[in-house]
C-alpha cells in the first residue's frame, strides 16, 4: 500500500522526501553535506536550496551553478561533487545554519545544520565582594565567567562529579557561575560546552581561596594545641592534688 501511494506521488509530480537529517560543525570547519544519491545521470538536475534560496546546482552532469543568491553569502565557500550532488560549504560561519534541500526530479531530502560558535575558556576568578562580606575567614567564593556565547552549559566540576550548572540559551554578553566553598585544591574545573565541543579550565591557581591542604594543617595545629593546653591543666590538677596531699601529711605529723 505504501509502495502504490508513492508511485501515485510520483505520477501527479509531488516530491518524496526523506526524514530531515541533522549536521553540527564548529564555525571555521568545512562541512560535506550528503546527498544521500548515488549516483547522478546525465539527463538529471540536481538543485540544492537554502530555505528558499537557489544556491548550487548540477545540470546535465557537465556544468555546475553557484547563485550568487543570498546576498553573496556563500561566494566562494562552495562546492559540488558533480558526481554525487554532495555539497560542502568551506569556513562554515554560525549564518549558515538552517535547514539545506537538494532535489532530483521528484526526490527531495532535507538537512538541518548547526553551526555552533567557537567556544571560548572560561575564566575562574575570586568573587572579592562576596569574600571581604564573608563571616568566616575559611569560606570561599568562586566565579566561572564566559563571555558572548549562546546555546551552552557553564558547570563546576569535582573531580568528575558536577557541582552545579547554568545553561545559557541566547546569546549572553557574559555568563557568571558562583561556586561557595571551605576550601579549594586542585581537583576543581569549570567546563563550557555545547552539543559537540567543549572546553576546560582547571583550578590550578589555588592562591585565589584557602587551600584544603593549609585548612587541614590549621585544623591539625589547633587540635594540637587544644591537646597540649589540656594536658596542661591535667598536670597542674594533679600537681596541685599531690602537694595537698602531702601538705596534709606534714600537718598530721
Amino acid at each position: 500500500m505504501i509502495v502504490f501511494i508513492c508511485l501515485c506521488l510520483c505520477q501527479a509530480g509531488v516530491f518524496v522526501a526523506d526524514a530531515v537529517k541533522s549536521e553540527s560543525v564548529t564555525e571555521g570547519e568545512s562541512v560535506s553535506l550528503n546527498s544521500s544519491f548515488t549516483q547522478i545521470h546525465r539527463d538529471e538536475d540536481i538543485d540544492w536550496k537554502f530555505g528558499d534560496i537557489l544556491i548550487a546546482r548540477v545540470n546535465n552532469k557537465e556544468s555546475v551553478f553557484y547563485s550568487e543568491s543570498a546576498e553573496g553569502r556563500f561566494r566562494d565557500r562552495l562546492k559540488l561533487d558533480d558526481q554525487t550532488g554532495s555539497l560542502t560549504i568551506i569556513n562554515s560561519r554560525t549564518t549558515d545554519s538552517g535547514l539545506y534541500t537538494v532535489s532530483r526530479d521528484t526526490t527531495i531530502n532535507t538537512i538541518n545544520l548547526t553551526v555552533y560558535a567557537r567556544l571560548p575558556v572560561p575564566v575562574i576568578s575570586s568573587n572579592s565582594s562576596l569574600n571581604s562580606s564573608s563571616s568566616s575567614s575559611s569560606s570561599c567564593s568562586l566565579v566561572c565567567s564566559a563571555v558572548n556565547v549562546s546555546h551552552v552549559t557553564l558547570s563546576w566540576f569535582k573531580g568528575n562529579s558536577v557541582l552545579s550548572s547554568i545553561r545559557v540559551s541566547d546569546l549572553s554578553s557574559r555568563s557568571d557561575l558562583l561556586l561557595h566553598l571551605e576550601c579549594v585544591d586542585d581537583s576543581y574545573s569549570c567546563v563550557l560546552n555545547n552539543p559537540i565541543r567543549n572546553q576546560t579550565q582547571h583550578l590550578y591557581n589555588t592562591q585565589l581561596c584557602h587551600t584544603c591542604a593549609a585548612v587541614s594543617r590549621t585544623v591539625l595545629i589547633s587540635a594540637a594545641a587544644a591537646a597540649a593546653g589540656s594536658l596542661l591543666i591535667v598536670a597542674a590538677v594533679g600537681i596541685f592534688w599531690i602537694c595537698r596531699d602531702s601538705s596534709r601529711r606534714d600537718h598530721l605529723r
